[in-house]
C-alpha cells in the first residue's frame, strides 16, 4: 500500500510539473476565446469552397472556419507581413532584394486532418493582398519509390522517417529559401501508392509555402547522439502547426476513412488497394485496425507525437474533427 501511494504521489507531481511547463510555453484558448481574435477579418469562403476543401470523412463547417481558421489566418498574415518588412530592410541595405517564401509547416498523425487544414489555410491566406501566391507541397512526394523501399525492407515502415529521401527534401526547401525559381518536387499518388515516375510539381517563388507532412517538425533532437549535427527541414520552417487529437479518435477516423475508400477509390481496378474492395465490412474493419496498430500508431507514438511540443501552434481536435481548443506558443 505504501509503495502504491508513493507511486501515485510521484505521478501526480510529474503530471503537475508537465502541466505547469505547458502553461509556461503556451497561451491556451478555448474555441470561443480564440474565435474573438478574428476581429474584423471577413469570411471569404463559401459552402461550395468547403466542398472542394473537405477531407474524405470531415464535417468541416463555415462556423468552424469562422471560429478557428479566420483568426489563424489573421495571425499568420501578421507574421508574414513582419517577415516581409524585415527582408525588405535587409534587401535594401545589401542592394540585393530577394523574393523568399514564408514556410508554414503542418504536421500531425495520419487521418488527423493535416491536408484539410493545409487547404483551408491556402484558401484563406491567398485572399490577403500581401501574399496572394500560396502553394502547398506534401512531403509524401519525397518518400522513396516502392522499389527502393522494397530493396531496403521498408515497405511496412512507409511514413516513418527512414522511408523518406531526406536529402532531396532538404535540398528542395533550401533552394526555395535561397530564392531559386522553378524548384521541382516529386509527385506521390495515393491511388497507385507510389511516386509517379517523370512527374513533378514546380514551385516558383510563392509568397507562402505550406509544407504538409508527418515529420516536418523533426529536428536534431531526433537523431542518434553519435551522429554529426546536420540540418533538418524544420530549420527552414518559419511557423509550425500541429493538428492534434486523442489516439483513440485518430484510430476511429482512420478506420472510417478506410471504409469510405473501400466503397469508392478502392473499387477502381487500377488502385493499389483494389483487393480490399471485395472485403465485407467486418473484414475491412479488422484489416484497417491491424494496419493502424502495426504501422500508423507506432509511427505516431515513436516519431510524430514527440515533435508536437515544438509546434508554434497546436490545433486540438475533438469528435467529428471539430477543433475544440488552440495552443499558441508564447
Amino acid at each position: 500500500m505504501f509503495i502504491n501511494a508513493e507511486h501515485t504521489a510521484e505521478h501526480v507531481t510529474d503530471d503537475s510539473l508537465e502541466s505547469k511547463s505547458e502553461q509556461l510555453r503556451y497561451h491556451h484558448f478555448e474555441r470561443l476565446e480564440w474565435a474573438k481574435l478574428r476581429q474584423s477579418v471577413p469570411m471569404t469562403l463559401t459552402e461550395s469552397d468547403l466542398e472542394r476543401i473537405r477531407g474524405i470523412n470531415e464535417a468541416l463547417s463555415l462556423q468552424q472556419v469562422s471560429d478557428i481558421y479566420l483568426p489563424l489566418s489573421r495571425l499568420l498574415n501578421l507574421y508574414v507581413k513582419a517577415r516581409q518588412d524585415r527582408r525588405k530592410v535587409i534587401g535594401d541595405f545589401l542592394g540585393r532584394p530577394k523574393h523568399l517564401p514564408y514556410i508554414i509547416g503542418v504536421s500531425g498523425s495520419v487521418a488527423g486532418g493535416k491536408s484539410t487544414t493545409s487547404r483551408i489555410l491556402q484558401a484563406l491566406l491567398q485572399r490577403w493582398p500581401e501574399h496572394p501566391k500560396v502553394d502547398i507541397v506534401t512531403t509524401d512526394g519525397f518518400l522513396y519509390p516502392n522499389a527502393e523501399l522494397e530493396r531496403r525492407g521498408l515497405m511496412q515502415r512507409k511514413g516513418f522517417p527512414e522511408s523518406y529521401d531526406k536529402r532531396r527534401l532538404l535540398e528542395f526547401v533550401a533552394a526555395l529559401k535561397s530564392g531559386e525559381r522553378n524548384v521541382s518536387a516529386p509527385v506521390y499518388s495515393h491511388f497507385v501508392y507510389d511516386i509517379l515516375p517523370g512527374e513533378e510539381t514546380v514551385v516558383d517563388q510563392p509568397d507562402i509555402l505550406i509544407l504538409e507532412g508527418l515529420n516536418v517538425l523533426q529536428s536534431e533532437c531526433d537523431q542518434p547522439c553519435h551522429q554529426v549535427r546536420r540540418p533538418f527541414v524544420s530549420d527552414y520552417v518559419d511557423f509550425s502547426i500541429f493538428v492534434d487529437a486523442d489516439v483513440e479518435l485518430l484510430e476511429n477516423w482512420y478506420v472510417e476513412r478506410f471504409l469510405k475508400l473501400r466503397a469508392s477509390a478502392f473499387r477502381d481496378r487500377g488502385a493499389y488497394f483494389h483487393h480490399y474492395a471485395s472485403l465485407d465490412r467486418d473484414e475491412a474493419v479488422d484489416i484497417a485496425t491491424d494496419i493502424w496498430g502495426r504501422i500508423n500508431k507506432v509511427n505516431l507514438l515513436q516519431n510524430i507525437l514527440p515533435t508536437r511540443e515544438r509546434a508554434d501552434l497546436i490545433l486540438e481536435k475533438g469528435r467529428n474533427h471539430e477543433v475544440s481548443s488552440v495552443r499558441l506558443r508564447k
